[in-house]
């Protein structure tokens, strides 16, 4: 009976989401979706506005990169081994602690081989991660990535984010070419209308000036820079809450997948981070969370998640409450909306943020760190500022539909995955996890855009309305009638809502039409034998 529904309905999913689709593009803005440089916004090197330096000290680097997170140190290793002299300011170089960052896509690690860094996931404990587990209602599916067609090494990794961030800083310091330092960037140095380097304060206290032709700001999602470089419209639709499982015996109820609860109100995920630890990160919608000091958190989730949680884990769940390592973490969205600048670029969560559900955030730095290497094999000198601007603007465009797709499904998974005291909200949910729960192309084709090895914008805007049709043909079968029809087109309606608003936040003709917009340089020359 399923499958009699699907192959009904999925042709007509395709058809609603092709007029759908024409209709935007028909309706496209029709000019960039760049923003013009506020000279107003960007701080001036001046006698008003720059802290005076104790000491003057200059620098032979070709890149300066403010920040040694996942982005900034595979920056920097990335680009030192194309021979470039690399200046790496980082506020603190002790190992991170964090309860977000631990989970990495296929596709994540893809490029971490792409890019010669994938032993950076050796020797720390991370876990392999080969797909997910889906709970509902007591009901429970999973989802494996599809790996057939990749080495056997491939697959998710899941890892304390401190270990693997010290992994990368100190693989990046073994090259001769690279200066990792401690220190805390307070302004861009500007000539111009261009950046010329940075301000910053050392350990000890000095403060400093550095030059480079190109400086990347990668100083995470609490970056003090951006303002200057993008135009940021951050979002805030919940916080985590995050908790480590100690099992020693037991184990999760499917071993090597991330496993999603669809709770009410918003999901609760699992996913091993050690071999004999478990994160739980609990999603509480809104900013306001209920009190850590006073024993609210608590109560909170021992009386309203825990009997959610599956029962595998509960006893450990509860134990971890007991515990009271508790943190947060507020879950932030945010477009990427560049000034293109001459000499400075962003990257990672301080340019680009998605909401943290579905682990795609260090996939697209690690992506975009891919395009903008390939971008700049070509040049030999970054001091010609005219070239390198005209280079650095196609990385915006070329980076467009690996990352929109990611970012759009972390934002559509997330509304959808919420509950909801509206029916239609509610069928499609049910249809979602339905849907994935059929197999075959219903469950691979959603989890390969998930995990980054199919980023591919058109499919997943296929498959986010055949789910949505699924919904309605459900309704409709075996009788429909007045008030399934209304809800299967409020259901579609409900679709439309969450999908739209999301895909014009990343630009319709960037993220689908990349081709249409100029770029000085798509990909690197061809090398002859001759060169």
């Amino acid at each position: 009976m399923v499958n009699f529904m699907m192959d009904k309905y999925i042709v007509p999913s395709f058809v609603v989401s092709l007029l759908g689709f024409l209709l935007l593009y028909i309706l496209r803005p029709r000019t960039p979706n760049y923003k013009k440089k506020d000279p107003k916004s960007t701080q001036k090197c001046d006698s008003h506005n720059v802290i005076s330096s104790k000491s003057e000290k200059g620098t032979d680097a070709d890149v300066i990169i403010v920040g040694a997170g996942v982005a900034g140190a595979a920056l920097a290793h990335t680009l030192a081994k194309e021979g470039r002299n690399v200046h790496v300011i980082e506020r603190d170089l002790t190992e991170p602690d964090r309860i977000v960052g631990e989970l990495l896509q296929p596709g994540g690690y893809l490029k971490l081989i792409e890019l010669g860094i994938e032993d950076c996931v050796e020797d720390i404990d991370a876990q392999r991660v080969v797909g997910y587990a889906l709970f509902k209602d007591g009901k429970s599916t999973n989802v494996s990535y599809p790996l057939k067609n990749f080495h056997s090494d491939v697959a998710g990794r899941s890892f304390h984010n401190g270990r693997f961030i010290q992994k990368m800083r100190e693989k990046a310091a073994t090259l001769p070419n690279v200066r990792l330092e401690q220190g805390t960037v307070t302004s861009l140095i500007e000539e111009n209308g261009s950046i010329k380097g940075v301000q910053y304060k050392t350990k000890a206290g000095q403060e400093l000036k550095a030059h480079a032709p190109l400086t990347v700001v990668c100083d995470g999602c609490f970056s003090n820079l951006r303002r200057s470089l993008c135009d940021p419209k951050v979002d805030v639709p919940s916080c985590f809450v995050g908790l480590v499982l100690e099992l020693e015996n037991d184990q999760l109820p499917y071993p090597n997948h991330g496993h999603v609860i669809l709770a009410d109100p918003s999901p609760i995920l699992f996913y091993p981070i050690s071999s004999t630890e478990i994160r739980c990160l609990v999603d509480v919608p809104g900013q306001k969370l209920p009190s850590l000091a006073n024993g609210d958190m608590a109560n909170y989730l021992k009386t309203m998640v825990a009997p959610q949680v599956p029962p595998e884990l509960r006893d450990a769940f509860l134990s971890a409450i007991d515990k009271g390592h508790i943190k947060t973490m507020p879950n932030r969205s945010m477009p990427a909306a560049p000034y293109p600048t001459p000499g400075a670029l962003l990257l990672g969560d301080s340019f680009n943020m998605r909401h943290p559900l579905t682990g795609g955030g260090m996939t697209v730095a690690l992506s975009d760190i891919a395009v903008l290497r390939n971008l700049l094999m070509p040049l030999q000198d970054l001091n010609d500022a005219d070239e390198l601007c005209k280079y650095l603007e196609s990385f915006y465009t070329l980076r467009k539909p690996v990352a929109s797709t990611i970012n759009t499904l972390a934002g559509a998974l997330y509304k959808v995955f919420c509950a909801s005291p509206d029916q239609a909200r509610r069928e499609m949910r049910d249809a979602c996890f339905d849907y994935l729960s059929l197999g075959g192309t219903c469950s691979t084709g959603p989890v390969a855009l998930l995990s980054g090895l199919n980023p591919n914008p058109m499919s997943l805007v296929l498959h986010f309305f055949a789910v949505a049709v699924y919904g309605v043909g459900r309704l409709l079968v075996p009788f429909p009638s007045p008030k399934k029809l209304w809800i299967g087109a409020r259901l579609i309606s409900a679709a439309s809502g969450i999908i739209f608003p999301i895909i014009k936040a990343e630009g319709i003709r960037q993220m689908f039409f990349p081709t249409t917009i100029p770029a000085y340089h798509r990909a690197p020359p061809v090398k002859t034998e001759s060169d």
